[in-house]
């Protein structure tokens, strides 16, 4: 567990959706507050999905500042997935008000920032500010994911949020490809052909 001085403002940064074939990747920043403890804080991907939710509210809640940034199918196919990963990131922590002193992100590579950062393989699982961070961003993005299923019927998207599950993979073969699908991905580039 990382320990900060009290008086510096950190920003935990996680990204969620990188491989899922549709939908956006979204990253969050967060800088929480230190006299404001939040319990349970762990990896989204360790956490059942209620309790995810209970916690993105708390963090928002609670936390000195959070923010959401993403990249859009269009510039996941431009850039590539990483790229437009470490771009969602540095729109997170752009947006946050006030700015953090440093930033912590989950992975092996950091976004380009106007502050110090460090990367962190793992950090999801071992340091809370980036657990906060990946508890916001899986919220927005599933919940993001839920509303496009009510759009795009038969694709199954509320349930596998746009990775490609075999439900997925039979759906895009008898329905296509929409818009939302990132057509630089193998399974949804050899449909186009």
């Amino acid at each position: 567990m990382k320990i900060f001085n009290i008086n510096e403002r950190v920003a935990g940064v996680d990204e969620v959706g990188r491989g899922p074939l549709a939908g956006p990747v979204v990253a969050a920043a967060v800088i929480l507050d230190p006299t404001r403890p939040i319990a349970g804080l762990v990896d989204s991907k360790k956490i059942s999905e209620k309790k995810r939710e209970r916690l993105a509210l708390e963090i928002r809640e609670k936390a000195l500042a959070w923010a959401l940034g993403r990249a859009e199918v269009e510039e996941i196919d431009d850039i590539n997935i990483l790229q437009a990963s470490l771009l969602a990131m540095k729109r997170a922590v752009e947006q946050l008000h006030p700015l953090p002193h440093r930033a912590l992100i989950d992975g092996n590579r950091c976004p380009q920032l106007a502050c110090p950062a460090e990367a962190i393989i793992k950090g999801d699982a071992t340091v809370e500010v980036i657990s906060a961070a990946s508890i916001i961003a899986k919220v927005a993005r599933d919940q993001e994911m839920v509303e496009l299923d009510l759009c795009y019927p038969g694709y199954g998207l509320a349930q596998h949020k746009g990775y490609p599950t075999k439900m997925h993979i039979a759906a895009l073969n008898e329905l296509g490809v929409t818009h939302i699908h990132r057509r630089s991905f193998g399974p949804v580039k050899r449909l186009l052909v």
